[in-house]
């Protein structure tokens, strides 16, 4: 009975369906599928495994030695570059380098030019150490003197044995080099 005493009423009517084509089957409603015992066992066996796999990774970490070493600002002899390294490392360096520290990029570069011309590493070092300090003077100071030196060492390197002088001009030599490699 409803509060002020008149009985509930329902509605006459259902919701009407879309009627179904013939030969089709009425849909039916979707029960949430039902997971075996066995699909269980499975999923908790994977995550036991991945729990296993990360307290060992967990494990590993922790037993790894803390790092006591002090890290220390190095200025490489070289270009003047400075990094962070530890003790050990810079006295591995200097054991290598003749009692010098380079750093990464000038080691590079020094043992490429060993590699390339076949020479010993303390050769190396001192022709890097050259070009470096001509680049400290030179490129830092004047980067457009540089690039022209660059270039007429390009030439000098490309161009025959006494066919660039200083009182000749080079734009027949880059013509002549050009028309070559246009052919």
């Amino acid at each position: 009975m409803a509060p002020n005493g008149d009985a509930a009423v329902a509605p006459a009517t259902t919701p009407v369906e879309a009627p179904t084509p013939i030969g089709a089957r009425p849909k039916q409603q979707q029960r949430p599928r039902r997971i075996s015992m066995e699909g269980l066992q499975r999923a908790m066996s994977d995550l036991a495994l991945e729990f296993t796999k990360k307290a060992a990774v967990l494990d590993a970490a922790a037993r790894l030695p803390a790092v006591s070493e002090q890290v220390d600002d190095a200025r490489c002899e070289c270009c003047g570059m400075t990094e962070e390294c530890s003790a050990e490392y810079v006295r591995r360096v200097r054991e290598r380098y003749c009692g010098r520290w380079v750093c990464g990029l000038c080691t590079a570069a020094v043992s490429a030019e060993a590699d390339r011309s076949g020479t010993a590493t303390e050769e190396a070092l001192e022709a890097h150490m050259g070009v470096c300090g001509r680049f400290n003077r030179l490129g830092r100071a004047n980067p457009v003197l540089m690039q022209t030196e660059a270039m007429s060492e390009i030439l000098r390197k490309r161009s025959p044995r006494g066919s660039l002088t200083r009182s000749s001009s080079c734009i027949p030599a880059l013509t002549k080099d050009l028309n070559c490699t246009n052919k």
